[in-house]
């Protein structure tokens, strides 16, 4: 897929970061585009942007939802096909995503298990419910946002990433898999994994929201949700301009970030050493997620 226009994007998490921008790109090719999240006000603002700089009759719509639930996405989807009044979508971006439940040993099942349903749940349920409306366009495409840790299961040994890192390694799984599946059964659609570094994304302030909690009253907290946005060496804009070339170019694996192709590299190079405290540290020496390992 070389031109965007006229088509049809879903992108699950498009209230910010880089679902907000994927959306803002596609719209200004003059793609249409549906995005769900769970703030509307978020969503408000994702549309608001998109359409300042789409061509005319461009649609942009917006609808809340819980990936993590399939009656949810299955009201979503028959929202989107009504309202572009349309019976298949061309892309979908299975893009949300929230963090917490590191640990299987002191955090609540709760928490971890929410975690997961979000960024695992979330992709296979976004897939499963959107697959015949890709599969009834003439060529479409599924981009899954896995993560660096989909590669590295890690946020340093001081830190346990276990809900996180276990989601993302499913994504990856999943994904390339589906590559084969998708060519045997439907082979006009085709699918993407997508391997983030550390991007500049509200990932850490929407994750309290995801789990419940009020981050008012918590300086601190905020504080380090708008350094991982501030100090990224990433923009989320960056980051989708790189999707959706990598998209258009037919690649299916797509690392973004430097921070992403040199970890990707190392723990190809030394594959027995990658929990090891002297890996990390050849890490953060090449400047790998240096803001988060330290």
């Amino acid at each position: 897929m070389s031109d965007f226009s006229g088509g049809l994007a879903v992108i699950t998490g498009g209230g910010d970061g880089m679902g907000q921008d994927l959306a803002v790109q596609l719209a200004a090719e003059g793609c249409n585009v549906a995005i769900c999240d769970l703030s509307e006000e978020k969503m408000t603002h994702t549309r608001s942007l998109a359409l300042e700089g789409a061509p005319d009759g461009t649609a942009v719509t917006t609808h809340m939802c819980d990936v993590s639930d399939e009656s949810q996405l299955e009201r979503f989807r028959d929202e989107v096909l009504a309202q572009h009044d349309t019976d298949h979508i061309t892309m979908l971006f299975n893009n949300a995503g929230i963090g917490g439940g590191g640990s299987m040993v002191v955090d609540a099942r709760e928490t971890w298990e929410r975690g997961f349903a979000v960024c695992w749940g979330g992709v296979y349920l976004g897939t499963r419910v959107f697959l015949p409306a890709l599969i009834a366009s003439s060529g479409g495409h599924i981009v899954n946002t896995s993560s660096v840790n989909g590669l590295w299961a890690s946020l340093g040994p001081d830190r346990p990433h276990t809900s996180y890192s276990a989601a993302k390694f499913a994504v990856r799984g999943f994904t390339e898999a589906l590559i084969q599946d998708l060519a045997m059964h439907a082979p006009h659609v085709y699918a993407h994994v997508v391997f983030p570094g550390h991007i500049g994304t509200g990932i850490a302030g929407n994750t309290l929201a995801a789990h419940g909690i009020d981050p008012e009253g918590m300086p601190e907290v905020m504080e380090r949700a708008a350094a991982f946005r501030n100090e990224a060496p990433t923009t989320s804009a960056s980051a989708a301009t790189v999707i959706l070339d990598a998209v258009r170019a037919g690649e299916w694996r797509i690392l973004i970030g430097e921070d992403a192709h040199v970890l990707d590299a190392m723990v190809r190079d030394r594959p027995t050493e990658v929990y090891s405290q002297e890996f990390v540290e050849d890490m953060t020496s090449q400047g790998v997620l240096r803001n988060l390992l330290s």
